[in-house]
């Protein structure tokens, strides 16, 4: 049952707080759940309100369902009718019962990614634009981001004060073709379900006061995570009684690149200028320390509404800043410590490790398998598990074992190459008809194509198989002549097309899949240094040793849990251990590179959220050089590290670190690029660099191939380079070739001439 007595004096003011807008800044381990749940119960149990008349609006299922099962504990009546759900649940809802008014009709279908990328697809070819001149992808982005801030075909521009639409630009001619294709298939997208009741509302004003009249109380949850177009639509609803409640916390906004906009809480007076704001500022997960030295770290932040966070919990231990001598020793120094704990009696399921990237995993996978630790991928995949690494490595395994059929099936046909299940499964049934492996029969039809007319394969997928079937052979070249595997992973990974077609796809997914790619390189890298002859077939089967050892037992303690600092958000452990604190690493280099400040904030409240995770214990650890995109790189210790005063850590150096002076400087080397500049508007405090002059060594090195030269292709003829980056050993061109196709190639493996 509801008890009002138990909340603190803000969380009690917030619950009775129930006429016109209330603003509820729920600091990290403040209760605001427990707040925003005994609101809700308070509403339907203490003031008679019908469960009919309220709507919470959270991101997640999970959140909604959980919230609904703590109220239905605390209230005495059926809460049957109370709508707990998600934006685009309600907004689907909705628009089941209203569809028809804006040309749907009530059975509609929601599309998916893929459906979507179907009709963008199919869009393109009508204007006979290459899905590689345009990629699908782009399209989509930028249709997903106009839904974000609320547009729809016809809406008045005056509405968009703060986001210029090009209704020129050939993107928007698409989106107005994209939108056109999905109401004659009387179907909507994702992003369409909030954009369309947005529509709903303006268009129909007596629907919406019908709205507005039956919902007598809104309240948000993760108010700090909703987008221009959700704040659209909230404003909307609420407009005639003002009773509406937004909990959230300024300073966890981390998800701008799904579209959130912090502005929606910074600016929330603006649009509601008789709000109540009421701060849940004592901590109930954490240290003393911890909370300080986060508030301390987190103040530097100047989009914030401003927050005095404390707690009555104990002082707590120190907060360990550990410095690494490289990456592995990292992995090594976590792992260890981990043993150590859990050997005091420490439950597994009470650690968990953060990183910025998926990318980071790998190696700390590596260490806790070699020390027989349980772990977990929170929200995400396993390293070697992920699509991308299993795409990759069963290009190595055809390589070293052409007979290899499972996983030349794999890939066969990724990245797109015209060869459908169809194609392959022609293909299949001839090898086995023949008794030979799938391989052998590709070879065989480049080598002799009249032999297998029986098959009815197109010109271009023999062309298709050609290309393959060439590339595979290479490589084993390659591998028969001991070059390292590192070469050998690079030349497919570019040569095969994969490469490019992630990066045609602008999405935060691919992007990821794009580092866990580089870091596979670094770890192939790795391999190389610890064996004095490396090979394709030892490093598949070092990882395949390794692999074995996931099956691990734990004593039903649980175990111990890796994830990206996005995924931490909401969570607590007993013990915290960050990794790569280093700059360009967290902040990532692509911020520093963009010299936004408002994504160097975003960085910094994604620090504060992993240092408030730990409950007792927070270890923030850095290398002096870690392994990035197959290169060593020595970055310095994160300027955040910087920003914990003095008396809340201890700085560490685990047995092997080299005795480093790290200074304060102005400006931080980004370990990138000799000639990479860190431009001081965004500096916004000092950071740590190496104190020590080292003298640059200047390379005089030239690109074989620059932008521009004429050049031939032993395959695929005559083209002109149309980009060309770096030089030596690291000149990678893309060449435009006389039938149209754009080829990316390493030249120290491509069989490229001047023409």
């Amino acid at each position: 049952m509801l008890d009002i007595e138990s909340l603190n004096q803000a969380q009690k003011e917030a619950v009775l707080h129930n006429e016109g807008p209330l603003m509820i800044l729920a600091g990290a381990g403040s209760g605001k759940t427990r707040t925003l749940v005994a609101k809700i119960s308070y509403l339907i149990d203490k003031m008679q309100i019908s469960p009919y008349q309220v709507l919470g609006l959270t991101f997640s299922n999970k959140a909604a369902k959980e919230m609904r099962e703590r109220v239905a504990l605390e209230v005495s009546s059926d809460i049957g009718a109370l709508q707990l759900t998600t934006f685009h649940a309600f907004c689907a809802r909705v628009l089941r019962s209203e569809a028809s008014h804006i040309g749907l009709s009530r059975n509609f279908t929601i599309y998916d990614k893929s459906e979507s990328k179907a009709i963008v697809k199919h869009i393109l070819s009508r204007y006979g634009v290459s899905t590689k001149e345009v990629s699908p992808f782009e399209v989509l982005y930028f249709i997903d981001e106009i839904k974000n801030v609320g547009h729809y075909i016809d809406r008045p521009e005056g509405d968009f004060t703060d986001y210029e639409i090009d209704r020129d630009d050939v993107f928007y001619r698409y989106y107005l073709d994209y939108e056109q294709e999905l109401r004659k298939a009387n179907s909507i997208d994702f992003g369409g379900l909030i954009v369309a009741v947005i529509e709903l509302f303006e268009k129909f004003p007596d629907i919406l006061q019908r709205y507005q009249d039956r919902f007598r109380y809104v309240l948000i949850d993760e108010y700090q995570d909703t987008n221009r177009a959700q704040f659209h639509l909230v404003r909307m609803i609420c407009q005639k009684r003002q009773n509406i409640c937004v909990v959230g916390d300024e300073d966890q906004s981390i998800y701008s690149w799904r579209g959130a906009d912090i502005r929606n809480i910074l600016d929330f007076e603006e649009t509601f200028p008789k709000v109540q704001t009421i701060k849940l500022e004592q901590n109930y997960r954490s240290s003393k320390t911890i909370i300080e030295a986060a508030s301390a770290v987190i103040q530097r932040n100047s989009q914030r509404k401003g927050k005095e966070m404390w707690t009555d919990n104990p002082v707590g231990e120190h907060i360990e800043i550990v410095e690494c001598e490289s990456d592995k020793k990292e992995a090594e120094f976590i792992s260890e410590q981990i043993k150590n704990l859990s050997e005091e009696g420490v439950p597994y399921k009470e650690m968990a490790v953060f990183y910025r990237t998926n990318a980071q995993s790998r190696l700390l996978e590596d260490y806790l398998r070699r020390d027989r630790i349980p772990y977990r991928i929170v929200g995400g995949i396993k390293f070697y598990e992920r699509k991308e690494i299993k795409d990759i490595l069963a290009y190595i395994k055809i390589v070293v074992n052409p007979q290899d059929s499972l996983s030349l099936s794999r890939i066969i046909n990724v990245p797109a190459r015209g060869i459908g299940a169809t194609s392959l499964r022609k293909l299949e049934k001839e090898a086995v008809d023949k008794g030979v492996s799938l391989f052998e029969v590709i070879t065989h039809i480049c080598d002799n194509p009249s032999e297998y007319t029986h098959l009815r394969l197109s010109a271009k997928i023999k062309s298709a198989l050609g290309v393959f079937a060439n590339l595979i052979h290479e490589c084993q070249t390659l591998d028969q002549e001991d070059a390292e595997p590192s070469s050998i992973y690079e030349k497919i990974l570019y040569d095969s097309g994969y490469w490019d077609y992630l990066k045609s796809i602008k999405d935060y997914e691919s992007q990821a899949r794009l580092e866990n790619l580089q870091e596979l390189q670094s770890a192939i890298k790795q391999f190389e240094s610890s064996v004095d002859k490396p090979s394709l077939s030892d490093y598949l089967e070092t990882i395949t040793l390794d692999a074995s050892n996931d099956e691990l037992e734990s004593e039903n303690t649980g175990d111990v849990s890796l994830m990206t600092i996005h995924a931490a958000k909401g969570l607590e452990y007993f013990y915290v251990f960050i990794s790569g604190a280093e700059e360009n690493v967290f902040p990532s280099y692509r911020t520093l590179e963009e010299g936004d400040s408002f994504a160097l904030e975003e960085e910094r409240r994604l620090f504060y959220v992993a240092m408030t995770r730990a409950m007792k214990r927070l270890y923030i650890c850095f290398a002096q050089g870690r392994m990035l995109f197959g290169q060593v790189k020595f970055n310095g210790p994160s300027r955040f590290l910087n920003e914990i005063p003095d008396s809340f850590y201890v700085w560490r150096k685990p047995e092997g670190a080299s005795s480093q002076n790290w200074s304060l400087n102005q400006q931080s080397s980004s370990g990138f690029d000799d000639d990479f500049p860190i431009d001081q508007e965004y500096d916004d405090g000092p950071v740590f660099q190496l104190a020590k002059n080292e003298k640059r060594v200047e390379k005089n090195i030239f690109q074989k191939f620059p932008k521009g030269v004429k050049v031939r292709h032993t395959l695929y003829g005559v083209g002109v380079v149309v980009n060309s980056q770096g030089a030596g050993q690291e000149e990678r061109v893309t060449i435009k070739f006389e039938d149209g196709v754009n080829k990316r190639f390493a030249v120290k493996f491509a069989p490229l001439e001047l023409a």
